[in-house]
């Protein structure tokens, strides 16, 4: 799967133009939304739960074009709540893209 650092960037900059101190805000705001939803998927205490918190991380990943987490949460949705496997990887996903 590839990863590609600057699809976040180049996402922002497509939305807003050149704007840094919006790129900015909206990559907070991105990252703030990411963890929220792990949160949720860490916290899911049944199936749908889990599912409805890796579809809406997949949303924001395809969002900011955020390829390998975008795989990794639809991965995620296929596998049974609380996998802490997939949870592992999606922390290092999230990690690689600060």
């Amino acid at each position: 799967m590839a990863y590609d650092p600057g699809a976040i960037e180049a996402a922002l900059a497509a939305a807003v133009g050149d704007e840094p101190g919006l790129i900015a805000d909206l990559r907070v705001a991105f990252h703030d939304s990411v963890d929220r939803a792990l949160t949720a998927l860490e916290q899911a205490t049944d199936e749908s739960g889990w599912r409805a918190a890796a579809w809406r991380l997949k949303g924001l990943a395809a969002s900011f074009g955020a390829i390998r987490l975008m795989a990794l949460a639809s991965e995620a949705a296929d596998r049974s709540h609380g996998d802490a496997r997939t949870l592992r990887r999606l922390r290092r996903a999230v990690e690689r893209l600060v």
